[in-house]
């Protein structure tokens, strides 16, 4: 093993006496009174209670402003309900009318193209 200097080691001693010394010596941050602590957080507290009365008067008329206009709107549906007028036919029956209309179109325009020949076709077996 090495032997370490004998100043070496004196040297290393005395710097970790003077940086404890150092850390003794310096005076501790004064503590705030509780007074002081006291005031803030009652100054703290009174601005919180009121923004939250202000947010609470805020949200109360934009509330009642809300009520208002979802009534309105509701009676602007009642009345544009009132007013559709009910379809005659549902989708089935349309479609029913549809089909019945167009066979008699073409019975009709059948019986156009046949024209006014007497004789019957018959078929030839």
């Amino acid at each position: 093993m090495r032997s370490i200097p004998l100043s070496l080691l004196v040297a290393l001693v005395l710097i970790g006496s003077a940086a404890q010394a150092e850390e003794e010596t310096v005076p501790p941050a004064p503590a705030p009174s509780v007074d002081a602590d006291h005031q803030v957080l009652e100054q703290r507290l009174a601005q919180s209670e009121q923004l939250r009365s202000e947010q609470e008067a805020s949200s109360t008329v934009q509330l009642q402003r809300l009520r208002q206009e979802n009534q309105r709107l509701r009676m602007q549906l009642k009345e544009s309900q009132a007013q559709v007028q009910p379809s005659l036919l549902s989708d089935t029956q349309t479609w029913f009318a549809l089909g019945a209309g167009l066979s008699l179109v073409s019975i009709f325009v059948g019986a156009l193209l046949r024209g006014n020949r007497k004789s019957r076709r018959e078929w030839i077996n």
